[in-house]
């Protein structure tokens, strides 16, 4: 079984800054897509940003220039760097591993943006 372990989330008031990270297996980080998705109450998991093997990035619209996701190879990591939060960005955040057919998840971080 691959295994995803998420960590960094919490409460944070409007305009604060958390950092989220997802650790994985060397042999899935090195060459999948890695992505973090949020889902808030009610709504559907949504895409927030991706990252290559190589380094590439994509972002979503609603996060850009707020968010940004970086990978770290030594540490088989991602993070996730979240600032100026808003309220809508409040949500329980998945990490993603990506590759043709195969997808696996993280068991997801509460992410609460409140004053």
């Amino acid at each position: 079984q691959v295994r995803l372990v998420e960590s960094g989330g919490g409460l944070v008031q409007p305009g604060g800054s958390l950092r989220l990270s997802c650790a994985a297996p060397g042999s899935i980080f090195s060459i999948y897509v890695m992505g973090w998705y949020r889902q808030a109450p009610g709504k559907g998991r949504e895409l927030v940003a991706a990252i290559t093997s190589t380094g590439s990035t994509n972002y979503e619209d609603f996060v850009k220039g707020r968010f940004t996701i970086s990978r770290d190879n030594a540490k088989n990591t991602v993070y996730l760097q979240m600032n100026s939060l808003k309220p809508e960005d409040a949500a329980v955040y998945y990490c993603n591993a990506a590759r043709g057919v195969w997808s696996y998840w993280g068991q997801g971080t509460q992410v609460t943006v409140s004053s």
